[in-house]
């Protein structure tokens, strides 16, 4: 799925037109040689190095497509913010994404990746707004998440076209009251605006245990298909990588976590593998039984507690180190110049920090991908 072709992580090929280069790697070409200079691998990378495991997310991609295939998906591209990954996704058939933020969409207008997007948070900000709205003259379709009459006012405003109304299903966050959702729909369509249908995110519910989610999911798209009935439309949107399975009620999921997974989520044992890992150099070892490698606080998403590392214990973060102590029955520690690798708790905020995904197949780098929708 992924091409491993030679790009950012290859430097390109040294053509010479002597005919006795008589060292290093090269092929003869008629009479002229051509060098290539030796593929970079995963550690020779300057660190800290944010690695994508290429060959474990053609497998999380194929795995989701088997059970929401097309449309049935809207990639949430928070979880990555790179239009080279949103490019494999649509490649693959998934033509429609949701983001957090207007930089997100106006960033895959501009890349044309993909033809309907939807803005599933609520902004206000008019400038912004109105950029967003200019990526239609491209032929793309935008979509905005609305749960007040400021923020229909604001849509309107800016000449954006389509909405959805966001309801509260429970997640102490954005969305109006269930019993509000058809009145705001018809403040919408008075305004110029179409009304496409519903959105309702249970992010209450995506690391709930197994025996009470599924019967919580369903309470919870319960709101979402009575607003749903009052304010009409062909779309339900909502759910997440945690209720993937559990959440059979919306037309389209919001799931963007599964394509490079983090321990939060593999502790629920779901069936995504984490491609996602993040490559330090240790810099300093103490005679007491620790390592610093030079990474931390302002490398990885702690909202979720500490990454964890092969085969050893990650003691603490700080702002520039992750201090690491021998997992009991493990290996020795890795002296200063060893590498070490971590696994993020939370993938989203960790990708924000990097301004490249490194992608590997194998040890080898194949691709670097720009971290390039960061920002508001």
């Amino acid at each position: 799925m992924l091409s491993a072709a030679p790009a950012a992580g290859r430097s390109p090929p040294v053509v010479s037109t002597a005919t006795t280069l008589s060292a290093g790697p090269g092929v003869l070409v008629g009479a002229t040689w051509v060098w290539e200079a030796p593929p970079v691998l995963v550690h020779d990378l300057p660190t800290p190095a944010l690695v994508v495991d290429a060959d474990a997310l053609d497998r999380n991609v194929a795995r989701m497509a088997e059970v929401r295939p097309g449309r049935a998906l809207r990639p949430h591209v928070k979880a990555f913010k790179s239009t080279a990954l949103a490019r494999l996704l649509d490649d693959a058939g998934h033509r429609a994404f949701c983001a957090a933020t207007p930089r997100e969409l106006v960033g895959l207008a501009r890349a044309g990746v993909g033809d309907d997007l939807l803005l599933a948070n609520e902004v206000l900000d008019a400038g912004r707004l109105a950029e967003l709205a200019a990526a239609t003259a491209d032929g793309v379709r935008v979509t905005v998440a609305v749960d007040s009459v400021e923020t229909v006012e604001a849509a309107a405003t800016a000449g954006l076209g389509s909405v959805l109304v966001d309801v509260d299903v429970g997640c102490f966050r954005c969305g109006c009251d269930p019993a509000d959702a058809g009145r705001l729909a018809e403040l919408a369509r008075d305004r110029g605006l179409e009304v496409r249908g519903v959105m309702g995110y249970e992010g209450h519910l995506m690391l709930d245990p197994d025996d009470t989610r599924p019967d919580r999911v369903e309470s919870a798209m319960a709101l979402l298909r009575s607003a749903h009935e009052a304010v009409g439309g062909d779309v339900v949107s909502g759910g997440g990588t945690g209720t993937w399975q559990d959440n059979t009620w919306v037309t389209e999921l919001q799931a963007g976590s599964y394509l490079l997974m983090d321990t939060t989520y593999a502790a629920r044992g779901l069936p995504f593998e984490q491609a996602l890992s993040l490559h330090l150099t240790v810099v300093s070892a103490s005679a007491r039984g620790w390592v610093v490698a030079d990474g931390g606080l302002k490398a990885l998403g702690m909202d979720r507690g500490n990454p964890s590392a092969d085969d050893l214990d990650v003691l603490y973060c700080s702002d520039e180190h992750t201090t690491l102590v021998r997992h009991d029955g493990g290996p020795p520690l890795p002296r200063v110049g060893g590498r070490v690798r971590l696994r993020p708790a939370h993938v989203d905020p960790t990708v924000a920090y990097h301004e490249v995904l490194h992608v590997a197949r194998g040890d080898e780098i194949v691709d670097t991908w720009p971290v390039d929708l960061r920002g508001w």
